[in-house]
Parts: structure tokens; sequence; C-alpha cells
């Protein structure tokens, strides 16, 4: 196996070197946009995404990108795509119209390009002031959901960054059609349509040497699968913001009230199986008195239940866990689920930190005790107290749209909104002092 994936690596390597001058091109035209962009007011990069709005408001753009997106629909039925991956890929008048709306909630957000971190007066007289800057050029490699195009091209132009698209080839002709709207959209504002970037060579080789350009590009950002995630930061001296997987988990408390406990595991499980913040596992408490109703309930709702030998005591229906570490620790993206019955909040601390992927924890619980010693011992990026997980969402958290999330500790942690894609610069003001 490992000869085979040496192999692969070095026709890949071998592949991209006709894509460098492509790859090139696309980053030093970035890193020349994201000097131009960097340099404009809050209200000329709020003009760019309202001209933004109004084009994929037209019902004649609306019925093209849908026409785009059905080829890419029929495409992956075709290839036989999972139900998971089309659900994503899916755009509908309404889903458009929450584009939009997600648009109309960047341009509300205040604008963090200026502000003032912090700023005093040194010894000397030298005033010393540290505010915020644009991030630079930024690289997305994302996979099935077209409208991160446009969270992500809107939040990079509202942060006065240059970005480069790279979707994954079965959003193709939907992500092509949605970057005609960027490009417009800043002509019409008259700024470099290169401010926004799309990288329409789909092979795989490209992206490899794309991700060698770090002289022009300062940060990468993927969203997408294990395997992707893992190419990306495994193949690149440029800056990696990630998440590697949604191993999400749902503990209910002997304590939880029975409604809670059967509505938000629902939620968090069914609304939407596809995406990262959908729970994999759910851990239950032996004695909380509903765990067959709960159990119940989710199988009618549509979740096919997975568990140990304590969980098909409870829910004969549900299929035997096999092989816990490997069932227990996979992103399945679809309707199954995960359950552990625990005897004690110590299996579930342990269990979570075995299996866990650091993405999102909830716990539904009355027991204030419980619940302080949850989030007290817990280490994840976010921890959901009596409501779903499904909200480790940037828009869901009032930040209008996200990069991505992150399950790192460092440049940021949680999902990247606005204020995450700028640094920070320091800017000193004497009058004629020098050092001795």
């Amino acid at each position: 196996m490992a000869v085979s994936l040496s192999s692969e690596l070095a026709d890949l390597i071998e592949r991209s070197k006709k894509y460098e001058e492509y790859a090139k091109n696309i980053a030093k035209s970035s890193k020349e946009a994201f000097q131009i962009i960097r340099q404009t007011s809050s209200i000329k990069r709020n003009e760019v995404l309202k001209n933004l709005i109004s084009l994929l408001s037209e019902n004649q753009n609306q019925n093209y990108l849908i026409e785009q997106n059905q080829i890419d629909i029929e495409n992956a039925e075709k290839n036989q795509l999972s139900s998971a991956l089309i659900d994503r890929l899916r755009l509908s008048k309404k889903r458009i119209e929450e584009i939009i709306s997600s648009v109309e909630d960047i341009i509300k957000l205040p604008d963090p390009v200026g502000e003032v971190v912090k700023g005093y007066p040194l010894s000397n007289g030298i005033e010393l002031i540290q505010k915020r800057v644009p991030l630079g050029s930024i690289f997305t490699v994302y996979e099935s959901r077209p409208n991160v195009t446009i969270d992500v091209g809107a939040l990079c132009i509202k942060s006065g960054n240059a970005v480069i698209l790279r979707g994954g080839k079965e959003a193709f002709h939907s992500n092509k059609a949605l970057y005609e709207f960027f490009k417009q959209a800043l002509l019409q504002a008259q700024l470099p349509e290169n401010i926004v970037q799309f990288v329409e060579e789909t092979d795989r080789a490209c992206m490899y040497a794309l991700l060698q350009m770090d002289s022009y590009i300062d940060l990468v950002v993927p969203r997408g699968g294990e395997a992707l995630i893992q190419f990306v930061s495994s193949n690149t001296r440029i800056p990696v913001v990630k998440h590697d997987k949604g191993v999400c988990n749902l503990y209910i408390d002997e304590s939880a009230d029975k409604n809670k406990a059967i509505q938000i595991s629902i939620n968090a499980k069914l609304q939407r199986p596809s995406v990262c913040n959908a729970i994999e596992n759910l851990i239950i408490h032996e004695k909380f008195p509903y765990i067959k109703e709960l159990l119940e309930s989710l199988q009618q709702a549509g979740a096919k239940l997975l568990g140990c030998n304590k969980t098909l005591e409870y829910f004969p229906d549900a299929l035997p866990i096999t092989d816990p570490d490997k069932e227990y620790n996979t992103e399945y993206l679809d309707n199954r689920l995960s359950v552990k019955i625990v005897s004690n909040l110590d299996e579930v601390i342990g269990f979570i930190y075995k299996y866990s992927s650091g993405h999102s924890e909830g716990i539904v619980a009355e027991n204030y005790t419980v619940i302080e010693e949850f989030q007290k011992r817990i280490d994840s990026a976010a921890i959901f107290i009596n409501c779903s997980t499904r909200f480790h969402d940037g828009g869901q958290m009032g930040m209008g749209a996200e990069i991505g999330i992150s399950t790192q500790r460092m440049h940021v942690r949680g999902p990247m909104g606005l204020k995450d894609l700028t640094t920070t610069m320091y800017i000193l003001k004497g009058n004629g002092q020098i050092r001795t």
C-alpha cells in the first residue's frame, strides 16, 4: 500500500509540472489584486457586495444558475455520488435566497479593517498603535457546496483580501456561474476582476501546483472530506486553517428533559446529515428514563441506528457496533448514528476524548452541576448546552458566514469569520526619537 501511495504522489507531482505556469499566473495575479483591494474603503467593498446581491436577485440569473446547477446534479447522479453529497450540491430558489441573505448579513457586519486593537504611548514619547489589516491572498479548496463560493468570496472582499476559489469538479458549473457574478460585481465597482479568481482546472495536480505558490499565497483553507484536508495540509508550505473531520457528539444526561432530548437529537443528526456539525455519536446515560422513546423517535425520523450491547437491550432494532474504534470514529455524513450507553460522566468524557475530532460537543441536561463539569472538562472548538450542534456555523453565530470551521488552536478555532481574515500591524509615531 505504501508503494502504491508513493507512486500515486510521484505521478501527481510529475503531472503538476504542466500546471506550474498556470498556477504561478493565478497566484501572482491574486497577490497583485490584494495590493489594490487592501487600500479600498469599507464603502467600496460593500458596494461590490451590493452589486453581487443585485445580480443574484435577478430572476434570469437565478434561472441560469439553477440550469448550471442541474448539469452538476445530473453528472453527480450518473457518477453515483451519495445522496448526502448531492444534497450539498443542490441549488434551488430557496437556497439562492439564503445565499443572498448571507451576503446581506456580511454587509451589515462592522468592518474589522483599520480597527485599533490597542494603543499607548511609550516612555520615550513614541505613540504605539496596533490595528487590524487584511491577511493577503487566500486560496480556498472546497467540495460540493456552491454556497461556499459566495460565502468565501464575500467574506474576503469585505475584509480586504484577494481570494482564489478551487471548488470540486462535482460543482464545477455551479461554481463557475457564481464566479461570473463576482467578476461582474467587481467590474461594476471599477475594481480588478482578479480580486476573486476561479480555478477552472479540476485536475488535483493543478491544486498541488497552487499549493506550492508560497511566495504569493498567504493562507490555504480546505473545506471538505478528511482525505482532501489531509492532502492539502501534507503538501504545502503555506499556512493552513482546517478541521480534520466532523465527528461530533451529543450527550443525553439522566437529568435531561425528554422533549429537549428528542428534538435536539433529531435536529443535530437529521436536519442536514451531510454537514460537519451534524452529530455522529449519541451518548446516553443509562438512568435517562426515556431511552427507548428517544431511540424510537430517532428511527421514526429517519435515523439508522447502530449501538453498543447496552443499546441493543433497550432497542433491539439497532444494528450492533462490531468495531467500536472504527464506527465511533467515523464521520458518516448520512443518516447513520452510533449510540453509546454510559453509566457516569467520566465515561462520557473518556468517550469524547477518544473518538471526537474536537469539532462540536453537545449536552442535554437540567442538572447545573453536570453542565458545568461537562464544559469544564471538554476541550473542543465549541460546546452546545441544551441546543443543537447544528448551530456551529458562522451565519448562525452572528458572523454573517464563515470561510471554514477550524479545530486548530492557531490562528483561529471554531468558525473563521470576518475578523479572523485579518491580521495586525504595529504603527509607531515619533518625533525624531532614535534608539541609543
